[in-house]
């Protein structure tokens, strides 16, 4: 049996999210996902919108990834490697290079992200919404004061 070990925020979950598990079950046998803590993001610097519980519960509910566990920092990945048993580790092209230290306990594969589509650029569309609806708002706000002002 293949392990395969790849680790991810999966904040929003998105089809570019389902295309990547895809591809990386069709790699081996056996799934695992390092997700990373809320507390982990935060050192990241990034801003999650999904909780840590709630973002474990979307990835087990995915037919394609077998188990979840947690990521609490960057040092982990090795330990976490050999107690998975894994004889793949997967990630993004975005990581090119930075796990290749790896390769003398399972093979290290980095995999093109889905085009067009990625957790930031739906964050940035929804904060643009969110921009457009609160200046509807002041809006509305502003002229409902002119006309309570002229009563």
């Amino acid at each position: 049996m293949t392990t395969v070990v790849t680790y991810g925020t999966f904040d929003l979950f998105h089809i570019g999210h389902v295309r990547l598990l895809k591809r990386l079950h069709s790699l081996g046998d056996r799934l695992v996902v390092g997700l990373s803590s809320d507390e982990f993001n935060t050192v990241k610097g990034k801003n999650v919108v999904i909780p840590y519980e709630d973002r474990k519960e979307i990835l087990l509910s995915c037919r394609y990834v077998d188990g979840v566990f947690q990521e609490n920092c960057w040092e982990q990945k090795r330990d976490d490697l050999e107690r998975e048993g894994a004889d793949i580790f997967a990630m993004g092209d975005d990581w090119i290079g930075k796990f290749d230290d790896l390769q003398d306990i399972v093979k290290v594969v980095y995999l093109p992200r889905t085009q067009d589509v990625s957790t930031t650029e739906l964050k940035t569309v929804i904060n643009q919404v969110y921009d457009e609806k609160l200046r509807e708002v002041r809006n509305v706000a502003s002229h409902l004061n002119t006309l309570i002002e002229k009563l």
